[in-house]
């Protein structure tokens, strides 16, 4: 990619990240969530993890990893819902009319949904750190950048579904609808091996299911299971796939 797509990348990024750091609260708020699990559910598990298949040594070792997904997840699929705002203030006609790459207009919006993810995540590993959790260095850094990774793939389809549905009324229920069965099928809170066979065969078809057993493992330095091989596979299968569904879409938004 030529230097002036970056560029106009970094005006974009600039742009966005300037709007957050007039409200640093989002950030907090958005982190607010999976914190509240680490507080308030991690010692709930202390007494059953031991059970756990493969359990790690503690609770906050099997939790922590599974609320960095969560956080990539829920955190960047509400990524769209301020671009719904800025298309009805008027900003997406602005940049219409210039002429910078309509990728650019995406991937600059996506690193700023990246670095807000990468400070909320590393809040949250430094908190599970304090909290009792213990996990391979070089691991943790492949976990967070899986998360990384999928929370791209997630903040570019939420700002396609964004400009196609250009309705917080709509995107809202088609969000939760999507959420609470890749909250309940991906094993963040619970493995799926604790469930019966019914629901562990319906959450092999779950990619991000892959993907929480895929930074577990990671966590705990097994950097050779098959599980963080698939896990890998989708995550980025899943960010291709939603870099050109966003892509296409602002295209189209702005032919």
């Amino acid at each position: 990619m030529s230097v002036t797509f970056w560029r106009e990348c970094w005006i974009v990024f600039r742009r966005q990240i300037r709007m957050n750091l007039r409200n640093p609260a989002w950030v907090l708020i958005g982190v607010m969530q999976p914190v509240l699990y680490l507080v308030l559910f991690g010692p709930l598990l202390k007494p059953i993890v031991e059970s756990f298949p493969g359990a790690p040594d503690n609770e906050f070792t099997f939790l922590v990893p599974g609320l960095l997904v969560q956080l990539g997840m829920f955190g960047a699929f509400f990524a769209g819902f301020g671009l719904i705002a800025e298309w009805r203030e008027g900003v997406i006609e602005a940049e219409r009319v210039t002429p910078a790459s309509r990728t650019a207009l995406l991937v600059g919006r996506l690193m700023r949904d990246l670095a807000q993810l990468l400070v909320q995540a590393l809040i949250l590993v430094g908190l599970g750190y304090w909290m009792g959790m213990r996990g391979s260095v070089g691991g943790i850094v492949f976990g967070i950048s899986l998360t990384l990774l999928i929370g791209g793939a997630c903040a570019a389809a939420s700002n396609a579904l964004a400009l196609t549905t250009k309705s917080e009324d709509v995107m809202a229920p088609v969000i939760n609808m999507v959420m609470m069965p890749v909250l309940l099928l991906s094993g963040i809170m619970l493995p799926m091996t604790l469930g019966p066979d019914w629901l562990k065969r319906a959450s092999d078809f779950m990619p991000f299911r892959w993907i929480v057993d895929a930074v577990r493992d990671g966590f705990v330095g097994d950097l050779g299971t098959s599980h963080l091989a698939w896990g890998t596979g989708w995550a980025l299968a899943l960010f291709v796939v939603a870099v050109w569904w966003g892509t296409a879409v602002f295209r189209k938004e702005n032919a």
